[in-house]
């Protein structure tokens, strides 16, 4: 059973729940491997300072009264550290377990990192014709024993059971060849440490990228910011301008957030603060602008008339005056709207009908085919298809970022859709809402606002001004 060159340590958890976050391990078992022979088996229950959810306690028989005993993972940590030091993780799911014992390892103020061999990619690269590759299909498959279902012990010794049956059937090369294909990592640029990789969180946040003495390169978001910035690295790299990203990074830095939203946010935030040379997207748009009407006439509102109190009287904000003029003329196709008319194209010196009118793309207010109110009440419809949302409460409001029902972690706090901070306390709640000036409204701001606070799995609370 020779995988790798480096001893193996085969490990299963037990947790709380799937989140390494804030959840907590309630049993951990390693099987030591080396020279494909067992050289040693260790497992013990763990008392995660947490209640066991009713859900868990039923699926691994784990009880709140069996871990209220054990040690906590802290009194463990120096010694499952040293057990493990050298050795290449396997696990079943190795990104779950290795998560939960990088952050158990972390609480505990000890910094780990390893390589890790997946079992569920190695059964997919060697099984290809299966198409699942969970334990239960894995026992079922090669008639593997296993001792207790769920609990650490039982589940690690029945992996262990599927590399021994793995290497007979494929022969121990392959196997070898296999794994070191699934376990590969990817390849850094030559100013990146190991370590700045190893220390970064399975959690949703954003990144940022610096380059030579100390500029920013690139400002990113993600649900699982590790796994996001490894794929800037990653040897399928698919155009000339990520590649030039990945040899320009020195230095990586990034910032937890609650959630998806807490991430967008702070992105759009710093992408604008930074101005990071590889951001095309979320720059600040000094042309933003947008259509007013008043009374019959129309005309175009620019970056200096745009704020948060004018964003409802607005028809569509643009980053720049071209994409307003380019949403114009399509309206005005779809509605045969006269663009001479409402003075967004040149008149000649005797007015007379447009030139869009001689081609059949006006109805011809301006030829007097029709009247201007006529005209003029198209308009509004075509215009109402382009008005932003209006700010649908009183006053500011906090957007509550939990997950699974969870205590809320953070609160973002908004009004007339400007982003006006993140709380974490009671503290900062009231700093944010006591502060003086108000933001400026940002067009990215809006659109992931007005998004995620449409959606009804979002909680919002009204706050006093």
């Amino acid at each position: 059973m020779q995988l790798l060159d480096a001893p193996l340590a085969i490990v299963d958890l037990e947790t709380t729940g799937a989140n390494a976050a804030w959840d907590r391990i309630t049993e951990v078992a390693v099987i030591e491997v080396e020279s494909g022979e067992i050289t040693g088996e260790w497992s013990t229950l763990v008392n995660p300072g947490t209640t066991i959810p009713p859900a868990i306690q039923a699926l691994t028989g784990i009880t709140n009264d069996m871990v209220a005993g054990a040690p906590s993972f802290g009194e463990l940590a120096a010694g499952l550290h040293e057990r493990l030091a050298g050795r290449v993780v396997v696990a079943h799911n190795a990104r779950f377990d290795y998560g939960f014992l990088r952050q158990e390892f972390e609480r505990a103020g000890i910094r780990y990192a390893a390589r890790t061999l997946c079992t569920v990619k190695l059964s997919r690269r060697l099984y290809p014709g299966h198409a699942r590759h969970n334990l239960d299909s894995l026992i079922a498959r090669h008639g593997l024993q296993c001792r207790a279902r769920h609990r650490a012990l039982g589940d690690a010794d029945a992996v262990c059971q599927f590399l021994r049956i793995a290497a007979a059937e494929h022969g121990a090369e392959a196997l070898a060849v296999a794994a070191q294909q699934v376990a590969k990592q990817p390849s850094l640029p030559a100013h990146i440490d190991r370590a700045a990789i190893d220390a970064l969180p399975e959690s949703p946040g954003v990144y940022m990228f610096y380059g030579e003495g100390g500029a920013a390169l690139y400002v990113g978001k993600s649900v699982n910011i590790r796994t996001r910035v490894l794929a800037h690295f990653a040897d399928d790299l698919r155009s000339a301008r990520e590649m030039q990203l990945a040899r320009e990074v020195r230095h990586i830095d990034w910032q937890c957030t609650a959630g998806e939203l807490g991430a967008l946010l702070r992105e759009a935030e710093l992408v604008k603060e930074l101005t990071p040379v590889f951001n095309r997207r979320l720059r600040r748009a000094s042309d933003l602008c947008g259509f007013v009407q008043d009374g019959v006439s129309l005309r175009l509102a620019h970056a200096d008339e745009i704020d948060a109190d004018a964003v409802p009287h607005v028809h569509g904000v643009f980053r720049t005056r071209r994409a307003a003029l380019a949403a114009l003329r399509a309206l005005a196709d779809e509605y045969r709207l006269c663009l001479q008319t409402l003075g967004f194209e040149r008149t000649h010196a005797r007015r007379g009908p447009c030139f869009r009118h001689q081609i059949g793309r006006c109805a011809g207010v301006c030829a007097g085919r029709e009247s201007v109110e006529m005209h003029h009440a198209r308009l509004a419809a075509a215009l109402g298809r382009l008005k932003t949302v209006a700010w649908p409460y009183r006053g500011p409001v906090g957007v509550v970022e939990n997950d699974r029902g969870r205590e809320a972690t953070d609160v973002h706090v908004v009004h007339n859709w400007c982003y006006l901070g993140t709380a974490r306390s009671d503290s900062e709640l009231a700093e944010i809402l006591e502060g003086g000036a108000r933001p400026r409204f940002d067009l990215d701001q809006y659109k992931i606002l007005a998004r995620h606070m449409a959606h009804g799995g979002v909680r919002v609370m009204e706050l006093a001004a």
